[in-house]
C-alpha cells in the first residue's frame, strides 16, 4: 500500500466521480478533493491545464504522484487492487463477475447514453433531451432489476457492498433528476435504501461535496 495522498479530480454532481468517491469512502482513504466545474466559463474541463490530466476532457482524474488515471471503472478497480482493506469484489469467481457485469450495465449501458454531452448533440430541444434520458435510465434500470432478482440481497450482491452499488447509487440519483418512475423497480429502491444509510455513501453524496452549491 503506498503511503502518498491522492487526488481525485470531481465535480459534485458527476455521477462518475461519485462512483469513486464512494469508493474512497468505504475504503477509508484519504484524499485531496480538487473541484473541477463543468459549466463554468465554459467549462474547467476543457482548460489546457486539466487536458493534460484527461485529453478526454471528462472527470474524474485520479492522480498518484506522478500518476494519473481516468475512467471512473479504471480507477475503481486500481483502488480496489492497490487498498484491499473493506474489499468491493467478492473472491468467487462467478460473483465477482455478476458485479461487474452490473458495472457495465450501468457505466456503459445506460450513463453514457443520458449524459449531458449525448443530449446536446442528439437532441435539439430541452423536452426531448429529458425525455430522451428518461427513456435511456428507465431501460437501463430495469436491465439492472432482472439481475438484481438474481443476486440481490442486501445490497446488489448478497448481503456485502460491491462495486456495483457504488454505481447503482449515482444512477438512481439521475434517475429522480429526469423524472423515472422508480416504483417500477422494487429490487433497486430496496438496496438503495440499505446503501443510503452507510456512512461511505452519505461521505460521497453530491450535497456533502466542497463544490456544492448551497442549491445544487
Amino acid at each position: 500500500m503506498t503511503t502518498e495522498r491522492p487526488i481525485l479530480y470531481s465535480y459534485f454532481r458527476s455521477s462518475c466521480s461519485w462512483r469513486v468517491r464512494i469508493v474512497l469512502a468505504h475504503k477509508k482513504i484519504d484524499y485531496d478533493y480538487k473541484a473541477i466545474h463543468l459549466v463554468r466559463d465554459g467549462g474547467e474541463q476543457h482548460k489546457d491545464e486539466f487536458r493534460a490530466l484527461n485529453p478526454l476532457e471528462q472527470v474524474p482524474a485520479f492522480q498518484l504522484g506522478d500518476k494519473v488515471l481516468t475512467q471512473s471503472v479504471a480507477i475503481m478497480e486500481f483502488l480496489e487492487e492497490m487498498y484491499p482493506q473493506h474489499a468491493l469484489l467478492p473472491k468467487d469467481p462467478w460473483k465477482r463477475a455478476k458485479v461487474r457485469e452490473i458495472v457495465e450495465m450501468i457505466c456503459s449501458g445506460t450513463q453514457p447514453i443520458q449524459n449531458l454531452s449525448v443530449m446536446n448533440m442528439a437532441r435539439d430541444d430541452p423536452p426531448e433531451r429529458v425525455r430522451w434520458s428518461n427513456y435511456r435510465i428507465t431501460r437501463g434500470l430495469a436491465g439492472v432489476e432482472v439481475i438484481l432478482e438474481q443476486t440481490a440481497g442486501k445490497y446488489c450482491l448478497d448481503d456485502h457492498v460491491t462495486l456495483a452499488d457504488c454505481c447503482l447509487i449515482p444512477q438512481i440519483y439521475n434517475a429522480n433528476r429526469f423524472s423515472v418512475d422508480m416504483e417500477a423497480f422494487p429490487i433497486i429502491n430496496r438496496v438503495a435504501r440499505h446503501l443510503e444509510a452507510l456512512p461511505a455513501f452519505k461521505a460521497a453524496h453530491p450535497s456533502a461535496q466542497p463544490d456544492c452549491p448551497t442549491d445544487p
